[in-house]
């Protein structure tokens, strides 16, 4: 199977869970986002995707992470298996995907959140998506408490996720450096073997 990404975006997430899972069946490819080529892998022109040799195609990175864990079940990189582990670590997810993700939404493209072209709009849009992206950051920090990870006191698919769209706060007035529990997080995450070879791979 292929995994198709893009520098900084959050297919680099599962680039990390394959590695922290130990997947040897997988290769990945570098795309353009907006390009035709992207188009013909997603309909949706969105990363990440993933190909198999049936050519059929997986998207969406809360679900590929959540494939990830499932498909490589002894790096236990999931959820445990009693019922309220289960939701409070798809809770989690959810949140990653709905919540967190789409925070930043507004700061990266904010003619997609108004009808005005001037530069005033764009302007109150991106100033807007600051105060949501703060109100995450701080439901993030509270999530990881005293710990180094997202979810309980273990390594997951989560804390992949999570890292490669904090790094994003780095773009806002309040970075994660701001955010006592989540700044520590990160430091243990950017020394992670695994995580530094793929931010240094996806980058060339």
């Amino acid at each position: 199977m292929k995994l198709f990404y893009a520098p900084g975006t959050c297919a680099l997430a599962c680039w990390i869970a394959f590695e922290w899972a130990g997947a040897d069946d997988y290769t990945v490819e570098k795309v353009v986002l907006g390009s035709k080529e992207l188009y013909e892998v997603n309909p949706l022109g969105m990363v990440p995707a993933i190909k198999f040799e049936n050519d059929e195609i997986l998207t969406q990175a809360g679900a590929i992470l959540n494939f990830i864990a499932q498909k490589y079940p002894s790096h236990n990189l999931g959820a445990d298996e009693d019922i309220m582990d289960i939701f409070k670590f798809n809770e989690i997810m959810d949140f990653l995907s709905a919540d967190f993700h789409p925070a930043f939404w507004p700061m990266f493209s904010p003619n997609r959140f108004t009808t005005e072209d001037s530069k005033e709009a764009q302007d109150a849009v991106v100033e807007a998506a600051f105060k949501r992206i703060d109100i995450a950051m701080n439901h993030l920090d509270h999530l990881i408490g005293d710990t180094n990870h997202v979810y309980k006191d273990k390594r997951t698919v989560a804390d992949a996720y999570a890292y490669v769209m904090a790094l994003w706060s780095k773009m806002t007035p309040k970075s994660y450096t701001e955010y006592p529990n989540l700044a520590r997080f990160m430091e243990s995450m950017k020394e992670d073997s695994t995580v530094q070879q793929v931010i240094a791979a996806s980058k060339q």
